[in-house]
């Protein structure tokens, strides 16, 4: 693995089929925390166990700089946060029986009954859970919502694979912002541990494979290309949203900004449309350091069919 920040994992730098041992440079026990909010918890996990590998997954932009900030302060080397869904991390980071610990503190409830399906603990999620944990590792969560945390407890009862254990929560988790909000507000505060028992008999295998991202040419020209609207761009296991284009600073080059959906994998990318004495290449561009998947390849001919319908002509498709 070649990364620019010890603290900062991006998809597009992890080799492929994932291997915590290289993402840490070491081996030790994986501990992943979700939502890691500011990463005060993910901190002090971290300043508690030096013998943990920690990662920290959170889907919101800003937690991940704070927490970064956090942690670039605090020259702890063991510890990393990423942006993603944690499904997707849980399935493609952690291997089969090598996650530790999971803590889950105070997630989003989701509590309109039409979004129930946006909980992460549900019982798919639990059964995948159950196929990456160790021997006798277990899922801590933490939360204020009465209604989710009976949810989450019926949910991993259902499966059968987790002795769950009620209780208060271990000292760290109320050291947090949210937990010493709701504690102010006197709010109650409700933890389990569902430990492994067995592990789901269903096939659970990571899926993503990287492909070698190569370009399409097209013949035309970008001058005068008309209105953007945003387009969507369906393919077998998933989606591309053209969802902007902007114009170079020299006016020549166009961007797209295309939002990639693959199940539980969301990655932003752009998509560039440049001129040369031999055709107007289309090819993805490094920012963000996604990971091509053929998601990204559908990007690339996401956004050249949108020019072919502006009136430019296929050259080559090498993609």
């Amino acid at each position: 693995m070649n990364t620019a920040d010890r603290h900062l994992l991006r998809l597009g730098e992890i080799d492929w089929p994932a291997d915590p041992a290289a993402i840490f440079g070491r081996s030790a026990p994986l501990v992943v925390e979700v939502g890691f909010g500011n990463g005060q918890f993910l901190e002090e996990m971290a300043r508690l166990h030096p013998e943990w590998n920690l990662l920290g997954v959170e889907i919101a932009p800003a937690s991940v700089t704070r927490a970064w900030r956090r942690l670039h302060a605090s020259h702890l080397p063991h510890v990393k946060v990423m942006r993603g869904q944690a499904s997707f991390v849980v399935r493609e980071l952690c291997p089969p029986r090598g996650l530790h610990r999971l803590f889950v503190n105070f997630p989003d409830p989701w509590p309109k009954e039409k979004h129930e399906e946006r909980r992460l603990l549900r019982e798919p999620f639990l059964r995948l859970l159950s196929t990456r944990l160790a021997e006798g590792g277990a899922l801590l969560l933490t939360s204020d919502h009465p209604e989710y945390f009976r949810f989450s407890v019926e949910q991993a009862r259902a499966t059968g694979l987790f002795r769950i254990t009620e209780g208060e929560p271990p000292a760290e988790m109320l050291r947090t912002k949210y937990a010493q909000r709701w504690l102010g507000l006197r709010k109650s505060i409700f933890h389990a541990e569902f430990r492994k028992l067995a592990e789901d008999a269903g096939p659970h295998p990571p899926w993503v494979e990287v492909e070698d991202m190569q370009h399409i040419r097209l013949k035309g020209s970008l001058d005068g290309i008309g209105d953007f609207e945003k387009s969507l761009h369906r393919f077998e296991g998933g989606q591309v949203v053209l969802k902007n284009s902007y114009r170079g600073l020299d006016g020549k080059v166009l961007i797209f900004l295309c939002i990639v959906d693959e199940g539980d994998l969301r990655q932003e990318v752009l998509v560039e449309a440049r001129p040369s004495a031999s055709g107007i290449f289309v090819a993805l561009m490094g920012f963000g350091a996604p990971v091509v998947t053929r998601g990204v390849k559908e990007a690339v001919r996401a956004a050249a069919g949108w020019l072919r319908q502006q009136g430019l002509e296929l050259i080559e498709e090498a993609v």
